[in-house]
């Protein structure tokens, strides 16, 4: 895909960012009725946050998460990861197979709590651990806020993933891919049907196209 097709391309999903603002709002009213979920997420958000300011960031620990996710993609997408590289200054994989989806997925996949939730609804299903969800969901706080405390702190540097692709389009696609993980993810963890987060969304960015042409109707007019 060339420079100024992802360009224009970016345009294109810019509404729906907007939309899964607008429709996360209305999810995150809604939850709001789900005090102990809040409470532990926060919590394990808030120790995590402690930490990230007080101790030495665990990069060793990102970057693997960072490159993994890149292989995991490549697998998800038919390639093959011919190299994994790993250090607390940086990371490389080498693969067979490249997108703009591979290449920027881990600034939008949050791989520990995505791993977090499989083994906890593993677990949950075969050993019954309900019991167990507040400490579930103040690991989710932390692992969450792992993975957008190092994201931030990764972007502040010159990404190869990133220049490769545009600052502009990748904006749009990180912000975009960060906004459905949380727009599927909390429906599902706080009892809002996602169906409903789904229709929000549509009618959300629906109305800001509809903004869009009667302002450039204007224009013309």
């Amino acid at each position: 895909m060339n420079k100024w097709l992802k360009v224009a391309l970016a345009f294109l999903l810019f509404p729906l960012c907007v939309g899964a603002i607008g429709s996360l709002a209305r999810v995150l009213m809604i939850s709001g009725q789900s005090k102990p979920f809040w409470i532990a997420a926060a919590g394990g958000a808030a120790c995590w946050f402690t930490i990230y300011a007080l101790l030495p960031k665990p990069m060793w620990v990102y970057v693997f998460g960072h490159e993994l996710t890149h292989a995991l993609w490549t697998w998800l997408f038919g390639g093959k990861v011919k190299k994994f590289r790993v250090s607390a200054l940086g990371g490389h994989v080498v693969i067979t197979k490249s997108n703009f989806l591979i290449a920027l997925a881990p600034y939008f996949f949050p791989l520990y709590t995505i791993l977090l939730v499989g083994i906890y609804g593993l677990g949950n299903w075969i050993w019954g651990w309900k019991a167990y969800s507040v400490w579930f969901h103040l690991l989710l706080g932390v692992t969450y806020a792992f993975h957008l405390s190092l994201t931030w702190h990764a972007l502040k540097t010159e990404q190869s993933d990133i220049t490769t692709q545009g600052f502009f389009f990748s904006a749009v696609v990180i912000v975009l891919g960060n906004l459905l993980v949380l727009l599927i993810g909390l429906p599902v963890l706080t009892g809002v049907p996602i169906w409903d987060a789904v229709v929000w969304w549509l009618r959300e960015t629906g109305q800001f196209y509809q903004r869009i042409a009667a302002f450039l109707a204007v224009g013309r007019g």
